[in-house]
């Protein structure tokens, strides 16, 4: 991967990709699950803090069958099933599938297998002549034939108890000097135990992601993989191709996301939610009939039933709209609360604020919330309204019903039910402008032709 990120931590629509094979133990409700980190252990096991999941280190990567015995002492129950940090598109009904083929059999040992027109660099699945699994021969020690067979092994294994005694017994007798886990099938065979190979028909599930470029095309799939599931449960995706929809998303039934969409982290959508085109959600939750216009921004933000946010607004973490709030274009809302009803359309910024029910905020409105060394409150009561172009330096209260007259700068509290005028009284300068443009009439003729003709009739 060329980076200081561990390989399997890298994400891939909203996971990182050990977090799949965890997320499908888990699924398959695995009683134990244990992690085998090695490189970048650290940072793999701060990942999966609280997850539910025991470490093992590998502190010398010698191979899988010396990477299993780490955590073969920790494993409890009649079956293990064994996954890959790095290939996160099996699909929890394969191993559902896998597992209830393994348990009809009474294999003990079966081995997820797929199909390749090319499976170089694969270890190959070899038969008997009964089609039987008899060996699995890796690309280094395999024959020109032996290199010819397509089905291949992806070093997913379902194993019965036995398989922690048996892997005791692997050596490194190959041309790598390594510990393979392969090694199992024969050990199993000479135990008198079935081993069975489960196929499946889409490779595309067993591929792994060792570099950026396949960490992006198994990304491309999983993509389409959840936008599907998405739409065949009753949302409505208008571009499919660029709606970006991360697998840890919720959506509700008649929902609508326009082109461009992009839904991240733990968002959750409930029914009949649009959201405009280009807009990009991350951690948020919309109640039912909500919606967000287009080309809008939200992180943390929890929009109830009925309100609206855009289009191009900006709502930060701790945003809050209540039921049918409103808020426009280029409004920015941080950690703040818009009561029931509450509108700011256009061009303001509400921060560390609390706005009561029904309150009407002007355009150009600033809560002016940091004094440079701490943040203060602004509380904005029931029915307020507050004028255009005006800053509300915190901490500060506007009562029930108060208005805040338009441009005024407001820095103590405004009673409920009364005015508040914050501005300089204004005042005409006669004949002011007439002289400044006179005296600028031959610098402006060629600029401003309009200036020079009121003057010629004045």
């Amino acid at each position: 991967m060329k980076s200081k990120l561990p390989k399997v931590l890298h994400p891939l629509a909203g996971r990182s990709m050990v977090g799949y094979s965890v997320q499908r133990a888990q699924q398959l409700g695995a009683h134990n699950i244990v992690l085998v980190t090695g490189h970048g252990a650290e940072q793999v096991e701060a990942a999966f803090e609280g997850a539910g999941v025991q470490f093992v280190r590998q502190d010398r990567q010698l191979g899988t069958a010396h990477a299993f015995l780490q955590a073969a002492p920790l494993l409890r129950g009649d079956e293990i099933l064994l996954l890959y940090g790095d290939t996160p598109l099996i699909r929890l009904e394969t191993l559902e599938a896998m597992l209830a083929h393994h348990r009809a059999t009474g294999a003990g040992l079966t081995i997820l297998t797929a199909v390749l027109e090319d499976a170089t660099g694969y270890g190959r699945i070899v038969r008997d002549e009964r089609g039987e699994v008899a060996a699995i021969v890796e690309e280094k020690a395999a024959s020109p034939e032996q290199r010819r067979i397509r089905e291949f092994n992806s070093g997913v294994y379902l194993m019965d108890a036995r398989a922690g005694k048996l892997a005791e017994r692997i050596t490194n007798d190959n041309p790598a000097g390594e510990y393979y886990l392969t090694d199992l099938l024969a050990l199993y065979r000479a135990e008198g135990a079935r081993v069975e190979a489960f196929q499946i028909d889409d490779a595309l599930e067993v591929l792994g992601a060792n570099d950026r470029a396949q960490l992006a095309e198994a990304e491309a799939v999983m993509r389409r993989r959840v936008a599907l599931r998405h739409m065949r449960a009753g949302v409505t995706l208008q571009d499919p191709e660029t709606t970006y929809i991360d697998d840890t998303v919720e959506i509700g039934r008649d929902c609508t996301l326009a082109p461009g969409v992009i839904l991240a982290g733990h968002t959750v959508l409930g029914e009949d939610v649009t959201i405009g085109a280009y807009s990009v959600l991350r951690d948020v939750h919309v109640h039912s009939g909500a919606s967000v216009r287009s080309h809008s921004v939200l992180e943390g933000a929890v929009l109830e039933a009925g309100a609206d946010a855009g289009p191009f607004a900006r709502l930060r973490p701790g945003a809050q709209l209540g039921a049918g709030a409103h808020v426009g274009n280029f409004v920015e809302v941080k950690n703040a609360r818009l009561g029931e009803g509450t509108k700011a359309g256009h061009l303001a910024y509400l921060g560390d604020a609390t706005l009561g029910a029904g309150v009407n905020v002007g355009a150009g409105t600033i809560t002016a919330n940091y004094d440079g060394v701490t943040k203060h409150p602004t509380h904005i009561q029931d029915g307020a309204f507050i004028g255009s172009n005006s800053v509300l330096v915190a901490p500060v209260t506007v009562g029930r019903g108060a208005i805040v007259a338009a441009g005024s700068a407001v820095t103590s509290d405004v009673p409920e039910g009364d005015l508040a005028v914050a501005r300089g009284r204004q005042r005409n300068v006669e004949g002011y402008a007439r002289r400044f443009w006179s005296q600028a009439r031959e610098r402006i003729a060629s600029k401003l032709p309009v200036i020079r003709a009121w003057l010629d009739e004045n």
